[in-house]
């Protein structure tokens, strides 16, 4: 019975969600990714929440017809970000992340009750149905700890996939810090770190 009272609040959570207009969807996505309020954040993964919530405001932008990479796109100019590198950046790997979490299946009503929160849902699609979608950093936080709130290296991940995963570095990584370097969001020292940290054969898994 408690199963089926919460299927049917995240039902009705999910049915009202699009009816939130614009302007909210901004200002949600706007306080989310500002880079300000990011730089206050004291713990550790603090970011990770914010990821599942952005997705959750990009899928009910979809809802209401918006295209979630051109309302990224406006967020990032919101914040001041508009028409750089870094501002790219952030917005394509956020957009992704909602593609991701669709791909998954995510993105139903149970899945949406819980981004909205900041919490991981469960996979509904493909072979690792059942698990956790997690919040992965590209390169990972033991060899990059900057990272660890830069939105850029986030990403929606299956929790094996995750774990595999590891501290590991390969090229994709290392091609993600050339940009993270080039647009001001990794310092030269930690790039240098990361390329020496590169792991012989390790391709991550798609």
């Amino acid at each position: 019975m408690k199963a089926l009272r919460f299927a049917f609040a995240a039902a009705l959570l999910f049915a009202s969600a699009p009816l939130a207009g614009a302007d909210a969807v901004r200002t949600a996505l706007v306080n989310l990714c500002d880079p300000a309020k990011i730089a206050t954040l004291t713990s550790d993964r603090a970011a990770n929440p914010r990821v599942r919530k952005i997705a959750y405001w990009l899928e009910v932008a979809r809802q209401q017809g918006r295209d979630p990479q051109a309302e990224m796109d406006k967020t990032m100019s919101a914040v001041g970000w508009g028409g750089t590198l870094k501002g790219d950046l952030t917005a394509a790997a956020m957009a992704r992340n909602r593609t991701i979490a669709d791909r998954l299946g995510c993105l139903d009503a149970e899945g949406m009750a819980l981004l909205r929160r900041g919490s991981a849902p469960t996979i509904k699609f493909g072979p690792y149905t059942g698990e956790k979608l997690t919040v992965d950093h590209i390169i990972p936080r033991a060899v990059s700890p900057s990272l660890d709130l830069v939105l850029a290296n986030l990403e929606l991940m299956p929790n094996p996939l995750n774990l595999r995963k590891g501290s590991k570095i390969g090229q994709r990584q290392i091609d993600l810090a050339n940009k993270l370097l080039q647009a001001g969001l990794l310092s030269s020292q930690e790039h240098e770190v990361i390329v020496s940290r590169r792991t012989p054969g390790f391709v991550e898994a798609p």
